[in-house]
């Protein structure tokens, strides 16, 4: 059994339009929100976390409808280009009444962009879900550990295609010193990287009839299935496996509040700390961004041979040694160094690891009909997480001491270690191969 490497990548179009998005919106809209409106840091900080509140029931409720979706272009692929193209439109009105606002300031228009902002917000939640729900939709459960790599490294290309564009667009030369930055072509740009994206992805996966090819084939191996009848003809968890699940969403929720809190306090933790600036700050997690990218496809290969929690358990343990040495290392030196560079180039390598594996256990525990449920549920897990880790450790590092931040990645990160001790289920048996057979793989 292969895996289609080129149709994984086509199908990982909506991901990288996915992501090429909200990389322009965490990079932008704080700017609109501060400069052109001149909001207070709280309230632009509360709308910037309004799309990971908006996600807690918009990405189980859009998954789970999808699932009961019989549309003639499939389950998932309506949500996709329907919600894509609301969003292109919404995206594109921004900055119209962004310059608008500056050239007339009215509290009219600054309501008109928030609610315009909060219906963008709804657009993208309606199809983030579909979108992932896709990969395992048309692909093996076995292959799923390997396909997700390519989702994963595709999302990333999508973050580093805008971040591309931006610094040609916007050069520091070009913006320094003025008082507003008109943001419209910008938009435009990205609304067409999206577009077209899942154009491409549109016209070139066949939904329905990949879908239905991977029904037969797992119908042929009903070993894979997890699920049973209880006598009425609807398949359910059997409750060891529903153990497994609960315990499988609680580790995911534990291990992001983990890193999130080191990716969210950070620069503010190394400029308290350390006494240093931005820059350092971001090559550290430009660095363990990097990492995680060339790491996604031999963490996939990885999971092939050894296993799903294996990996991820690996990971673990190097992603809770890091954070360990990251406080030795921040508090005993007062600059940035080599050293860290190296730790935090192994945080993106634990971090693929978890990452790469842990959608593919969740979504190998259900039947087919049900994946936009429990990619809902992951999603649900991991913005919980989200949501709380900025204030749990904003609370903590105000009220107990800035060096904490480190201490309490590692100890969540641990946590969810233990809690996938107790994960039986989800985990795609490694094929052992021999001979010329161990390079089948190896081709497209």
């Amino acid at each position: 059994m292969k895996l289609n490497n080129k149709r994984t990548v086509l199908v990982g179009l909506a991901f990288l339009s996915i992501c090429a998005f909200w990389q322009m919106y965490d990079n932008v809209i704080p700017l609109i929100l501060t400069k052109t409106f001149h909001l207070h840091e709280t309230f632009s900080g509360a709308i910037m976390a309004a799309d990971n509140i908006l996600a807690l029931f918009l990405l189980p409720f859009f998954g789970t409808l999808s699932d009961r979706t019989t549309a003639r272009t499939g389950k998932r692929t309506p949500y996709i280009v329907l919600g894509t193209v609301a969003a292109v439109i919404l995206l594109n009105v921004l900055p119209i009444l962004d310059n608008s606002y500056y050239a007339a300031p009215s509290a009219a228009k600054m309501v008109a962009f928030v609610v315009l902002l909060g219906l963008l917000l709804i657009a993208m939640g309606t199809y983030r879900s579909p979108a992932v729900a896709l990969m395992p939709d048309v692909t093996p459960k076995p292959l799923r550990s390997r396909a997700n790599a390519i989702i994963n490294l595709m999302g990333a290309v999508g973050g580093i295609i805008y971040l591309a564009v931006a610094a040609v667009m916007y050069p520091n030369s070009k913006v320094l010193g003025l008082d507003h930055v008109n943001y419209q072509p910008l938009f435009i740009v990205v609304g067409a990287i999206m577009a077209v994206s899942v154009l491409v992805m549109r016209l070139t996966i066949n939904e329905p009839k990949l879908a239905e090819e991977n029904r037969s084939l797992e119908a042929e191996h009903p070993e894979w299935n997890l699920a049973e009848d209880d006598g009425s003809g609807n398949e359910v968890l059997p409750p060891a496996v529903r153990k497994s699940l609960y315990f499988l969403l609680a580790s995911i929720a534990l291990w992001f509040i983990g890193y999130n809190g080191i990716t969210t306090w950070f620069t503010t933790y190394v400029d308290r700390v350390m006494g240093q600036g931005l820059g350092g700050a971001s090559t550290c997690l430009l660095i363990a961004t990097g990492g995680a990218i060339i790491s996604y496809i031999p963490i996939g290969s990885l999971a092939h041979r050894i296993g799903r929690k294996r990996t991820i358990m690996i990971g673990i343990l190097l992603l809770a040694a890091c954070f360990a040495a990251g406080y030795f290392l921040t508090t005993a030196y007062n600059e940035i160094n080599a050293v860290m560079f190296a730790v935090f180039a192994l945080v993106g390598f634990a971090w693929a690891a978890i990452n790469v594996n842990s959608l593919p256990m969740v979504v190998e525990m259900c039947r087919g009909s049900d994946i936009g449920r429990f990619t809902g549920y992951y999603y649900t897990a991991s913005m919980a997480a989200q949501v709380v880790t900025p204030m749990l450790a904003g609370f903590l590092m105000r009220n107990v001491s800035y060096k904490v931040l480190f201490p309490y990645a590692a100890v969540f990160v641990l946590l969810s270690f233990a809690t996938m001790t107790m994960v039986k289920h989800g985990d795609a048996a490694p094929e052992v191969k021999h001979g010329l057979e161990a390079f089948e793989d190896m081709e497209d």
